[in-house]
């Protein structure tokens, strides 16, 4: 599709959580893409490598008074968020939705084994609120960006996650401002975060690419393919047969 269009498909290696970073799926990731006749140019960018980048978003943010530091673990963010309630979500892109526990802490406050948030309400307040395009079959279309679903369902997000410098959230908008990214392509399970992104873009005065969100690759049972858990793998397909026109019909491209 990039080069249909004269433009340049980028690979970049999303590893802020080095403990889930594993060279050998890294390695599975270049022969994959390779077999299925995609080709990038290099070095690839690499986000552990970019955190005083992402720094630098967090201060931008920070100046906006959007930003406070959240010493909740998981089991103090359930406590928090108390028996669910019909009708209400419980979760949201970025996990379980935050109670607001810690946001009236100030950053002066913030610990080392802090994260820290952004907060929804005043950013409600900040952003102004953008439209976003989507060319995928299950999404196509324009969409709104709504302050009530933006607040109720999907909350405080992590922007700054404990000992690894930023969140995906925030690097993948960062990195797509830097890389001058007009077109997203990307798995459905990512669809409802796309709000997140163009959240950011607004705060952070970034440009809103077009977004393509593809359906997956599931095996016959419905688990979708993944590298951390028992679902088929390209390689597999591959073993067995298949082609690349094969895998490009799974997901709709």
């Amino acid at each position: 599709m990039a080069a249909v269009d004269n433009g340049n498909l980028l690979l970049r290696i999303e590893d802020i959580d080095q403990s889930r970073s594993r060279q050998q799926w890294e390695n599975q990731i270049y022969d994959d893409l390779g077999w299925l006749g995609l080709h990038w140019p290099q070095p690839v960018m690499r986000q552990s490598n970019r955190l005083s980048r992402y720094r630098l978003a967090i201060e931008a943010l920070s100046k906006q008074g959007l930003v406070y530091p959240c010493k909740c673990n998981r089991a103090d963010i359930e406590a928090a968020a108390g028996a669910p309630q019909e009708g209400v979500p419980q979760f949201g892109p970025d996990g379980r939705i935050y109670p607001g526990t810690c946001r009236q802490r100030p950053l002066s406050q913030a610990g080392s084994g802090d994260v820290l948030r952004l907060d929804m309400r005043k950013a409600m307040k900040a952003a102004d609120l953008r439209n976003f395009k989507e060319t995928g079959a299950t999404y196509e279309g324009t969409h709104e960006l709504r302050a009530d679903l933006l607040l109720d369902t999907i909350g405080d997000i992590v922007l700054v996650r404990r000992h690894m410098g930023s969140s995906y959230h925030l690097s993948v908008v960062v990195d797509d401002a830097d890389q001058h990214i007009t077109h997203v392509v990307r798995g459905e399970d990512l669809f409802e975060a796309t709000q997140i992104h163009v959240l950011l873009q607004s705060l952070l005065g970034l440009p809103t690419p077009i977004y393509h969100h593809h359906k997956l690759i599931r095996d016959e049972k419905g688990k979708r393919l993944a590298k951390r858990d028992d679902a088929r793998a390209i390689a597999l397909y591959r073993q067995q047969g298949a082609s690349p026109a094969d895998i490009r019909m799974m997901v709709g491209l």
